[in-house]
C-alpha cells in the first residue's frame, strides 16, 4: 500500500474479529507474512512503520508474536473489546482446525506421504518468514541505529542462535538490551 494513501480504521470489533479469523485461516505455520499483507497493504489499518514497531514489541512479549500483535491492534482501535475480538479471531478457528488435524494425523501417522507433506510445510513457512523479513527491512531506513548496525545485529543473532546454539532467551536479552541502549543513546 503506498504511504500516500490515508490509513483507515476498522468499523467495529466484529470487523476486527472477522479480519483476524480470515488472517488466521490463511497462514498455517506462518501467519506473520499474511498479517503484514492484510493489515498494511490490503486493509490499510497500519502503515509499514507502525506494523514494524508493533511487531517489535510483540516479539519481546511472552507468547506467540501474532497473538500479541492481534491483542495490540485490537486494543488500539476498540480498547479491551477490540483486544478480545482480535485475539479470539486469531485463535478460535486455528484451534478448531488444529484439533481436527491432530485427530486425523493420529490416524494417518504411519503414511509416508503425510510425513513428507508436513516437512514440506515447514520449508514453506520458513520461506514466508524470510520474505516478510526482506519486505519489512525497508521500514528500517529511518531507524536510529542505521542500516549497517541493524544488519550486524541480525547477523550476530543468527550466529549466536544458529551456529553457537546459545539459548534464545539469553540472545534476545543480551542483543536486545544492547541494541535498545544503543538506540536510546543515539536518540
Amino acid at each position: 500500500m503506498p504511504e500516500s494513501l490515508p490509513l483507515r480504521a476498522p468499523r467495529s470489533a466484529t470487523e476486527l474479529f472477522t479480519a483476524f479469523t480470515r488472517l488466521a485461516l490463511q497462514g498455517f505455520g506462518g501467519v506473520l507474512p499474511v498479517a503484514q499483507r492484510e493489515l498494511v497493504e490490503r486493509l490499510g489499518w497500519l502503515s509499514s512503520e507502525q506494523f514494524l514497531a508493533m511487531l517489535s514489541v510483540a516479539q519481546v512479549l511472552p507468547g506467540p508474536n501474532i497473538v500479541n500483535l492481534a491483542l495490540m491492534i485490537g486494543n488500539r482501535f476498540f480498547g479491551w473489546r477490540g483486544a478480545a475480538a482480535a485475539t479470539t479471531g486469531i485463535l478460535l478457528a486455528p484451534l478448531v482446525v488444529v484439533l481436527a488435524l491432530a485427530l486425523l494425523a493420529r490416524q494417518l501417522q504411519s503414511v509416508p506421504a503425510v510425513t513428507g507433506a508436513l516437512r514440506g510445510m515447514g520449508v514453506v513457512a520458513a520461506g514466508l518468514v524470510l520474505s516478510t523479513a526482506i519486505k519489512l527491512s525497508a521500514g528500517l531506513r529511518g531507524n536510529a541505529l542505521g542500516g549497517l548496525v541493524c544488519v550486524a545485529l541480525v547477523a550476530a543473532t543468527a550466529l549466536a542462535i544458529g551456529w553457537l546454539r546459545w539459548p534464545l532467551v539469553w540472545v534476545v536479552l543480551g542483543l536486545g538490551l544492547a541494541s535498545t541502549a544503543l538506540a536510546w543513546r543515539k536518540t
